[in-house]
């Protein structure tokens, strides 16, 4: 059985910065990683290789440095490594880039019987692209997933998160999981995986490759946009009753509801 693994490299830091004219995040200097709920979808792919046999690919789309996490993804058990990397694509928002990797993974002929990423990455929190690339690519495709239930050759069903609670589902393969954390607990690397990712092949791949319009991707491909950054002001005017104080305090909520209550305040 064949896994599609979807990672993504971020920044290592939480101290980022947004160009305020492109509205996108500058990553020059930054320290980057594999997001990190990218990492358990890759152990889980790799879990399932290793009970049922078969291969683990990792796709990924960014700079060239995303080398190094692709690397780290095969020091961790993936089997192959794909980097889609174009200064086209800079700037391309949740839709252009599953645009981008959906041509990739259709002109390249990566066969999969289970597409799995992260609910989410760190940088951006839209948790957008996996269901936009499943869109793309027509796969069934279940989010919040928590939990991997039975996988057979014809089907997977997974626990889904939903507040409180959760859901039970039966999705027919391929299809694509977007998973979180308590699927599986990422593994650390062997010194053979650390061995094997120095020396293994990382295949890169631009827009030309793939053959997709560079007006598709980018910011020019984009249908959304950060048109502004700003820093929130928060203006707090508070008191703290605290001991001896309680009741006073106690007098000043109850007055404030009341004054709520007759609309003497809004």
């Amino acid at each position: 059985m064949n896994f599609l693994v979807l990672v993504k490299q971020v920044p290592d830091t939480e101290k980022v910065k947004i160009d305020p004219i492109s509205g996108t995040m500058v990553r020059e200097g930054l320290d980057v990683t594999m997001n990190p709920l990218d990492s358990h979808a890759l152990e889980l792919a790799v879990s399932l290789k290793e009970k049922l046999n078969g291969s683990v690919t990792v796709l990924s789309m960014g700079p060239m440095n995303t080398i190094d996490v692709l690397r780290d993804a095969i020091a961790l058990g993936a089997d192959r490594a794909i980097l889609l990397s174009d200064s086209a694509l800079a700037g391309s928002d949740t839709w252009a880039t599953s645009l981008a990797l959906a041509k990739a993974i259709e002109k390249l002929n990566i066969a999969f019987d289970l597409m799995i990423c992260g609910e989410k990455s760190t940088d951006g929190e839209t948790g957008q692209v996996g269901i936009e690339l499943a869109t793309l690519l027509d796969l069934p495709v279940v989010s919040y997933v928590s939990e991997l239930i039975d996988l057979t050759e014809n089907f997977v069903v997974v626990k889904r998160s939903v507040e409180d609670a959760h859901e039970v589902w039966k999705a027919p393969l391929p299809a694509c999981l977007c998973v979180l954390k308590s699927v599986a607990e990422p593994r650390l690397p062997t010194l053979a995986g650390k061995k094997t990712a120095m020396d293994a092949k990382i295949e890169i791949y631009d827009t030309e490759s793939i053959g997709i319009n560079r007006e598709e991707v980018g910011l020019k491909g984009s249908p959304t946009r950060v048109v502004k950054v700003f820093n929130t002001k928060i203006a707090r005017n508070c008191r703290i009753y605290a001991d001896k104080d309680i009741l006073e305090g106690i007098e000043r909520v109850v007055g404030l509801i009341k004054a709520v209550r007759d609309g003497e305040v809004g």
